[in-house]
């Protein structure tokens, strides 16, 4: 399904949580769109204008700000997270609320984790697993995804739901490996190890913009890549390409001594990702199919 809004002169996206990889999402987008922003610090409105945005100033977690949302675009990408606390995504709720009465709205793009699964015990899934957080912060996204795909079907609003691993990239605020490594964080040994799965962030930029023009409604997306690495291999290849030590590793009774309780439970969940639709439907192709490829940036 192509988005009918491809038709359209110039059609207006929504960010909501506009950080990162919606920052890259705007250097795709720019200027065959017409890009608005939410933010609730106004000392980002400069970041946001000079990025090709126009912000609005407004808080997922005050609904009374978000009421001006209604009618204002075409689309919107909704990547923030979910408030830090119970089993309900309040800002998702509150935001739907406030879409609820556009009319013009037809696409919508949610930003989830692959957290919703919990842990599968490394085995290679797609996207009919049925979720099984182990977290409240995964319980929190799947009332997300829930409350997205029931709008989508009242509103006829056609909404992609794509599930997102660990976002990384050199330079990256909290995915550069580098930032782990040089504290010294430990891993856990070959035996105890987790799979886990990886996007490069300028990939996820693009994923959303392929969600926008070629997702199905009230579809789920792995927005993941092709690579098959537990996480401290992950972290050995890292250390390599950067030239600096391999991080320790630790069986898992004493990895839980040294790192936090979500630390751990990052460490508790294991699973391989099919990112078979993202290729088929979303036709994506991946500009860093495999971590080596995103890593090679930390030569030298």
């Amino acid at each position: 399904m192509s988005l009918p809004l491809a038709a359209m002169r110039r059609p207006t996206l929504l960010i909501v949580g506009c950080g990162d990889v919606g920052l890259r999402v705007l250097k795709l987008l720019a200027p065959r769109w017409r890009l608005l922003a939410l933010t609730s610090s106004p000392a980002r409105c400069d970041e946001l204008r000079t990025a090709g945005a126009v912000p609005l100033v407004g808080n997922l977690d005050q609904p009374a700000t978000l009421a001006r949302l209604a009618g204002l675009a075409d689309a919107v990408l909704h990547l923030a997270p979910p408030a830090g606390d119970g089993a309900i995504d309040r800002r998702s709720r509150d935001l739907l609320a406030a879409l609820a009465r556009s009319t013009r709205l037809r696409r919508l793009v949610y930003a989830s984790t692959s957290g919703v699964y919990g842990d599968a015990g490394g085995a290679f899934i797609d996207e009919t697993r049925a979720p099984r957080p182990a977290t409240a912060r995964g319980a929190r996204r799947v009332d997300a995804e829930a409350r997205m795909r029931h709008f989508g079907r009242f509103t006829g609003v056609a909404v992609s739901v794509l599930r997102i691993p660990g976002i990384y990239a050199p330079g990256r605020v909290g995915g550069d490996p580098r930032e782990r490594l040089a504290r010294g964080t430990p891993v856990l040994r070959a035996e105890d190890d987790v799979h886990t799965n990886h996007i490069h962030a300028d990939d996820l930029a693009r994923a959303c913009v392929a969600a926008l023009h070629r997702g199905r409604p009230q579809r789920i997306v792995h927005a993941s890549d092709d690579t098959q690495l537990k996480m401290g291999d992950y972290f050995d290849l890292a250390a390599d390409f950067a030239g600096v030590p391999r991080p320790p590793r630790f069986g898992r009774d004493e990895a839980a001594q040294r790192l936090t309780p979500v630390q751990m439970s990052f460490l508790s969940e294991s699973r391989r990702l099919s990112n078979r639709r993202l290729k088929r439907e979303l036709r994506l192709v991946l500009r860093y199919p495999t971590v080596a490829e995103g890593l090679a940036a930390l030569k030298g």
